[in-house]
């Protein structure tokens, strides 16, 4: 699975339970509207599973090397 999950909280974490909320807190969310990006893994996948009602999320794909690395593997490619 390679890229990174763009998180974001959607929904208020009161009224859940204190197990919901510490998913959210593990994936570093605090305030409604917070996002961040996750390395896209099992675990990552596993905590937005759980707290799924209350985040939305989506894929970044991995970007293509740019610079100096891109263009020696476009070298050794030829």
């Amino acid at each position: 699975m390679p890229g990174k999950l763009k998180v974001t909280l959607r929904k208020s974490t009161v009224s859940t339970t204190q197990r919901a909320r510490g998913t959210v807190r593990a994936l570093g969310l605090d305030r409604i509207g917070d996002t961040v990006v996750l390395r896209d893994d099992p675990v990552a996948r596993g905590m937005i599973r759980t707290v799924q009602y209350l985040v939305s999320w989506e894929e970044i794909p991995d970007e293509a090397p740019t610079g100096r690395k891109a263009a020696a593997a476009q070298e050794d490619d030829k």
